[in-house]
């Protein structure tokens, strides 16, 4: 099983395999074309509430994490989704936060490997 992080301004490389985007909100100024998704999981993605909460602030790192899982575990179809994709082969989880270490990508990747 291999699963990626990419942000979504790096281009997309044939060895991403399934592209998943993972953002509840469209990258600014990424074309439809330039992303070459396979399937975008907005619902799978931190709500407004919780991205609006975080505001990509380090110090609120931890509570982003322990309150993102909450959210994952209700978020059961999608996973379901993932997990499918993951057993055929590679998935990339593609996201647009700048911070490469912080972001929901990295939370989502951890939960999936943990199952």
């Amino acid at each position: 099983m291999d699963l990626r992080l990419k942000r979504a301004y790096e281009p997309p490389a044939r060895e991403d395999g399934c592209r998943v985007l993972v953002d509840r909100v469209w990258p600014r100024g990424v074309s439809k074309d330039a992303l070459q998704l396979d399937l975008w999981l907005r619902e799978i993605a931190p709500s407004a509430a919780l991205r609006k909460w975080f505001g990509h602030e380090v110090a609120n790192w931890a509570g982003f994490q322990q309150r993102y899982r909450q959210e994952l575990q209700a978020a059961d179809a999608e996973l379901q989704v993932l997990r499918e994709r993951m057993r055929q082969g590679t998935v990339t989880l593609v996201y647009g936060a700048k911070d490469e270490a912080h972001n929901q990508a990295v939370v989502l990747r951890d939960y999936l490997l943990a199952d």
